[in-house]
């Protein structure tokens, strides 16, 4: 099977993929503090022109520098995909989806210039601050975490499933014990009641009178500071288990922007594109 090589792109192709998808360079390091800078800046503006005080002094300069970062990620947007060999496989990717979802809001909100779409024109601001997401690609320590999470996922599951049922037996017996005269008057809120005190929230908006349910709200408290530690227990385990992998290379794949190969990798995992 013929496998594509790096040689067979063209030069500035490479040197354009190394400085967008690699921090060995300096270019590259370059690269990624002025993109780290501009997103967390871009976020701070859609974080200020949430205050209305602020958003009716600055409301202009705001647009203006949106417009300004739209643009700039909007370039970055294109030349990855430009600089790799199937952009199809980046754009489909997680961070190419992160990517393109954090130019979108700016554009769609041209549509809808009209007094009537306002509360759409503030979901579509409030939408750019998922921006922050594209820090992820840039910090190491993010991705050792979502790898450990990742990892952890099907014991998070088996145990939030057991939460849930013991929630829903925790609520119903509460309905039956308490009833609606001491606020449970349903089996769905008697459940949101049942979450609150597992969680040792405690709002306190509904609360036990009889003594034997008074009795299980205090089993139930006990049981939430333990089932608390397991989630955290699960996670902490797979980050030592992913602080402790051999480490691995920088390089990006110049086909599909993949990254994580091994250090003796010869061909991406991903594509199969020689590395």
């Amino acid at each position: 099977m013929h496998k594509n090589k790096p040689e067979d792109a063209k030069p500035w192709r490479l040197k354009l993929h190394e400085i967008i998808f690699e921090a060995d360079t300096r270019a590259g390091k370059l690269f990624d503090i002025i993109l780290i800078i501009s997103i967390l800046f871009s976020v701070l503006i859609v974080l200020l022109d949430s205050v209305t005080s602020i958003q009716i002094q600055y409301g202009k300069l705001f647009l203006i520098a949106e417009w300004g970062f739209t643009i700039l990620f909007s370039i970055e947007y294109i030349l990855r995909l430009i600089c790799v060999g199937r952009p199809i496989m980046y754009a489909r990717s997680f961070f190419g989806i992160i990517d393109f979802l954090a130019i979108l809001p700016t554009y769609l909100s041209v549509l809808f210039p009209g007094s009537q779409y306002f509360l759409v024109i503030r979901l579509l601001r409030v939408l750019r601050i998922f921006r922050v997401l594209k820090l992820v690609q840039y910090l190491h320590e993010i991705q050792v975490l979502m790898r450990a999470i990742k990892s952890s996922g099907r014991k998070i599951v088996v145990f939030l499933t057991a939460v849930v049922i013991l929630v829903i037996l925790s609520g119903s017996l509460m309905y039956i014990i308490e009833g609606e005269q001491n606020g449970f008057t349903s089996i769905p809120r008697s459940i949101y009641w049942a979450i609150v005190t597992l969680t040792t929230v405690g709002y306190g908006d509904i609360s036990p009178a009889t003594p034997l349910g008074q009795v299980i709200a205090a089993l139930i408290m006990i049981m939430g500071f333990g089932i608390i530690a397991v989630p955290t227990g699960l996670v902490s385990a797979e980050l030592s288990r992913a602080s402790m992998e051999l480490p691995v290379q920088t390089q990006s794949c110049h086909e599909c922007s993949a990254e994580g190969h091994d250090n003796d990798a010869k061909f991406c995992k991903y594509c199969g594109a020689e590395l």
